[in-house]
Order: structure tokens, then C-alpha cells, then sequence
């Protein structure tokens, strides 16, 4: 005999009146992964926008218009708009070349130039300003080996406008680079032997077919260029503001740094001009996308068709060349100015010394604190992200149908806009205590770590989003027929299918979240110190050689991160890993 248990009246009453709660079968994941969305996404830039134009919760756009209208922000945004637009040209011509040399002839060697030649991006935009500066100083001892010294006391010629577009525009190019590598991979290799069968040569074929279907990715890659350089902040801040040269960014950082939470709401009103130029850019991007038309039937994407014959050894010769002079011998110059005693002083078997890297990794405790804050944001972002994804990626691929796009759109704002327009609107959100919680994370690792999330969101979702697509849906329909939940199926079906994708996004965010300076620039407080603040204040101190010890040292972590997911590559969908060409 069974027992019909009836509901306490507690049951009972909670049902009559909360009855609307209940969402319907099917809409719970879609409705948590919205909120998520709107939380990470949505929230901090409303926040933003109503902190510059309705301060106080009242429409009142004078003061915001009178600070995107001051002299200071006009020459911000067009010092902005000049190193921005010359670097991504700069970015094009390098980028490009490179992603052509690699993508459609057989040079030798085509893995281990794009995996050097992607590092140099991944490395952080500060590291490579400091690396250059290192590498032009009066007392650089790359340039007294090759006997192109300055004279001492000679201003370094990287300060200012100059050096900041000629070090944007080799460390974007990658980016350009990466684009057109996806490019190429839409054309059909068909097209390019017809053009063979009718006597076109090599030249004739890149500059008469694959340039102009290109075209619109060689439009997209320039603007992603240009909206990276926008929102950089690492290589203004070291090449510019040692010289009174601002662009938006700057701007924000000082002004910041003068009046603290008073100087918020021209922060935002700024921040808000930032997002417009970036958006703007990144509009135009998607529309030069968009022109490119409808998907086409790739029966065999493009192999390499220019044979180089004897000019093969010469062409990989000039890439490395290109890498030696991006990569290189900066980083030879910061490694020599890491090992000697003090400035000035010539890298000798005698003059060697690790004392600098002994510093800064035992003994000094602020740097010691800014590799265990910068593990511990990163790899706990990455952790979280990695676990998150499977849901984002399940919900966005089977459960959201028209909504999709929208949710995307606010996953992908805070990663799309320079992450200086997140930092102040993290700020502006949890300068007050939470509402209910009556307690605030300003000032704590929370809040960069709740801007990490947002942050990096995107790219956590890229691989398994990626692999979900590529899973048949049987799998959850026989889940379903036995009578399995949806987190049950989550855990046991569609997890341990993608592991391999949330793993690779895991240490592609650490990648990125572990030197990252824009956003814990502006957030940091004592004792969250990150490394990439921690290297600008030893910089600003005139501990240069100190600097160069921290920042080699970082760079051989990502190098070491990289090595690990190319190693897991074959176990990742394709074109997830952007080196792998």
C-alpha cells in the first residue's frame, strides 16, 4: 500500500505566493545563462552610461558633455586616433605579409614561425613596450655590440608618438595575421587551380584572386587592429606618459590617479568617449565581415600553391629576420638589462649576475605578492570560466534559438571595448556596498576577479562552443529518454564529451588574464597587485632592471602555457589554437 504524502502547509503557502517563479520545462538553463549575460555584460556598461549622463539617478548630461568636450579629451582622442590608425596600417602591412608568406607558399618551418610569431602577441603589451625601450636606451648593449649605440645621455627615441605607433603596430600584427589566416581557409582551393589551368602564375593569382577575396577580412583585420590600439594601455602608458603624450586611456589612468573615487564621473564620461570610438570601429568591422555574402561549400579549403623553389631558405631567412627583429633582440636587450648590477654596466662572464631575479621572485615581497595575485586571479578565472562554459555553450547552441544573438552580443561587449571602459564601470557598480548584501568588494580581489569573468568570458566560450557544434544531439536525446535531468546530462553526457574544449579555454585565459594590465591598472588596491602593475611601477620607479626580471620571468610562463595547449592540440577542434595554421 503506498502512502500519498501531502505538502506542509509551509509547501503550500510558498506555492500560492510565488506561483510566477516557476519558469516552464526547458527555459531554466536559457533563463540563468541570460541573466549571467546581462550581470557580466549588460550591467557594468548601463552602469557606466548612467554615471555620465544621470548622476545621481537624474538626467543630466552637462558636466559628461563638458568633459568629452575639454581641451585635454580632444587631444586624448586625437592623439587616440592617430597612434591607433597608423599602428593597425603599420599592423596590415606587417601582419599581412606574413599571414600570406605562410598561408599560400611552402616556406620551411611555417609551425614554429607562427607559433614565435603569435608569442610576441601573447605576450603583454607593457612587456613589449619595456622590451623595446630596453632595446633603443643610450646604454642598450644590443646596440653597443652592433656598434649603433646613442651617444649617453641621448633621450630614448621610442618616447612618444613614434614609438608607440612602431610598437602597437608589431605587436597587433599578429592579430592581422590571425584574421587572414582564417581567410584563406574559406577559399576554396578549386578556385585557385582553375586560375593554374588558365596559365596564371603564383603573383597573378594573390594579387588577382585571393587579395580581392580577401578583402573584406583584410578590412575586418585592420579595424580589429585599430580597436586594439584604442584601447591599449600598456605601451602608451610606458612610451607616453614619461613625455606628457596622452590617448584616452592615459587620460583616464591619470586622472584616476589624481583625484581618486571624486574624478569618477569625468572617469566615465571618458570612458564612455572610449567605447564610442572603439564601437565604432568594431561596427565597421562587422559590417566589412558582412559584406563577404553567404557561407560557401568548401569541398577542399586552400593548400599552399606557390612553390619557392631555391627562394624557400631566403623567405623563411626574412620571416625570421622580421622575428628577430620583433622578438628578439628586444627581448636580448631586457634579458641583458635583467643580468647586470646596475645600469650602465656591460654583460660580461664578470658583470653577469641573478641577483635582479632573485629580487623580484624571493625576496622582494610586493613582487612575490604580484605572481601569487596574478596565479591565483588568473587560473581562478579560468577555472570558473572553464566549469561555466559547458552550460554557456549547451545553452547557446541547442537552447536559445532567436535569443542566441542577443545574449552573445553582451557576452562579447566586455571583451570587444577597451578594458579600461569595464575597469570604471566595475568601479562605479561596487564602489557602494551590494544592495541586500550590505557589503562591498571594492578594493578587494573580488572585484578584479568579478572583471576577469566578464572579461574573458568570450574566449572561454570560443573552443567549446566550437565543439558543441560538432556534437549529434542523439546523445542527449537517449539521456532524455531515461529519464535523466538536464544537470544530470550536463554532467555525465555533455561534459566529459567537451573536456578537452574547457580545458583549452582555460589556459587560453590564463594566458591572457596572467599579464593583463588594463583593467587591474585601474582596480588594484594594496595587496591585490598584479604583475602587470606591478612592472609599470617598477618602471615609473627607475627600477628598470628589476622590471626586466619580472618581465622575462612572466614571458616564460606564457611561453611554457603556449608549449602545453600545442601539445593538447590534436585533441582540440580545429582552428581553436591560433598558431596552428
Amino acid at each position: 500500500m503506498t502512502l500519498a504524502v501531502r505538502p506542509s502547509w509551509r509547501e503550500e503557502t510558498a506555492r500560492a505566493a510565488f506561483p510566477r517563479l516557476r519558469l516552464p520545462a526547458g527555459l531554466g538553463l536559457p533563463a540563468l545563462v541570460t541573466l549571467a549575460a546581462l550581470l557580466l555584460g549588460g550591467l557594468p556598461f548601463f552602469r557606466l552610461v548612467v554615471a555620465a549622463f544621470a548622476p545621481g539617478w537624474h538626467f543630466a548630461p552637462e558636466a559628461a558633455l563638458a568633459e568629452i568636450g575639454s581641451r585635454a579629451a580632444i587631444d586624448a582622442t586625437l592623439h587616440t586616433l592617430e597612434t591607433a590608425s597608423a599602428s593597425a596600417l603599420g599592423a596590415l602591412l606587417v601582419g599581412g605579409m606574413v599571414a600570406l608568406l605562410l598561408g599560400v607558399t611552402d616556406v620551411r618551418g611555417k609551425r614554429p614561425l607562427a607559433f614565435a610569431f603569435v608569442f610576441s602577441m601573447m605576450i603583454a603589451p607593457q612587456v613589449a613596450a619595456l622590451a623595446f625601450l630596453s632595446l633603443f636606451a643610450p646604454n642598450s648593449v644590443v646596440l653597443s655590440v652592433l656598434g649603433l649605440s646613442p651617444a649617453p645621455g641621448t633621450p630614448n627615441p621610442l618616447l612618444g608618438r613614434g614609438g608607440i605607433i612602431l610598437v602597437m603596430a608589431l605587436h597587433h600584427a599578429p592579430l592581422v595575421a590571425i584574421t587572414l589566416w582564417t581567410g584563406l581557409r574559406s577559399i576554396p582551393h578549386s578556385l585557385i587551380e582553375a586560375a593554374q589551368m588558365e596559365g596564371a602564375g603564383p603573383a597573378t593569382i594573390v594579387g588577382r584572386i585571393v587579395i580581392p577575396v580577401l578583402r573584406p577580412q583584410i578590412i575586418a583585420a585592420a579595424l580589429i587592429a585599430f580597436v586594439a590600439g584604442v584601447g591599449n594601455f600598456g605601451i602608451p602608458a610606458l612610451l607616453g606618459l614619461p613625455v606628457n603624450y596622452l590617448t584616452l586611456p592615459t587620460l583616464i589612468y591619470r586622472r584616476l590617479s589624481s583625484f581618486g573615487p571624486a574624478g569618477l564621473g569625468d572617469a566615465a564620461a571618458l570612458a564612455i568617449l572610449v567605447a564610442i570610438v572603439a564601437g565604432l570601429g568594431i561596427l565597421a568591422s562587422v559590417l566589412a565581415t558582412r559584406r563577404a555574402g553567404g557561407k560557401v561549400e568548401i569541398e577542399r579549403p586552400l593548400v599552399p600553391f606557390w612553390m619557392l623553389g631555391r627562394g624557400r631558405s631566403l623567405v623563411a631567412g626574412g620571416l625570421w629576420a622580421l622575428l628577430a627583429l620583433k622578438l628578439g633582440l628586444p627581448f636580448l636587450a631586457l634579458l641583458s638589462e635583467a643580468l647586470t648590477p646596475a645600469l650602465g654596466v656591460a654583460l660580461s662572464w664578470q658583470s653577469l649576475t641573478f641577483d635582479k631575479f632573485a629580487e623580484v621572485l624571493l625576496r622582494q615581497d610586493v613582487t612575490i605578492r604580484a605572481f601569487r595575485n596574478s596565479f591565483l586571479f588568473a587560473g581562478t578565472a579560468a577555472l570558473l570560466l572553464a566549469l561555466i562554459s559547458i552550460a554557456f555553450a549547451y545553452a547557446l547552441e541547442r537552447r536559445m534559438g532567436k535569443l542566441r544573438r542577443i545574449v552573445e552580443f553582451m557576452i562579447e561587449l566586455p571583451y570587444a571595448l577597451p578594458g579600461v571602459v569595464l575597469a570604471i564601470a566595475c568601479i562605479l557598480i561596487f564602489l557602494k556596498p551590494l544592495p541586500l548584501l550590505g557589503v562591498s568588494i571594492y578594493a578587494t580581489p573580488f572585484i578584479i576577479l568579478f572583471a576577469y569573468l566578464a572579461r574573458f568570458l568570450p574566449l572561454a566560450l570560443k573552443a567549446p562552443v566550437a565543439a558543441m557544434a560538432q556534437i549529434e544531439a542523439h546523445h542527449e536525446e537517449a539521456a532524455k529518454l531515461d529519464g535523466a535531468t538536464l544537470w544530470q546530462m550536463l554532467r555525465f553526457i555533455v561534459a566529459p564529451i567537451l573536456a578537452p574544449a574547457p580545458t583549452v579555454s582555460a589556459l587560453m585565459v590564463f594566458l591572457v588574464a596572467f599579464n593583463e594590465l588594463t583593467v587591474s591598472a585601474l582596480l588594484w588596491s594594496s595587496g591585490t597587485e598584479t604583475l602587470g602593475v606591478v612592472l609599470f611601477s617598477l618602471k615609473e620607479a627607475g627600477l628598470a632592471g628589476e622590471a626586466a626580471a619580472v618581465a622575462i620571468s612572466a614571458s616564460v610562463i606564457i611561453l611554457a602555457v603556449m608549449l602545453a595547449l600545442d601539445l593538447l592540440a590534436k585533441r582540440l577542434p580545429d582552428n581553436v589554437l591560433p598558431w596552428r595554421i
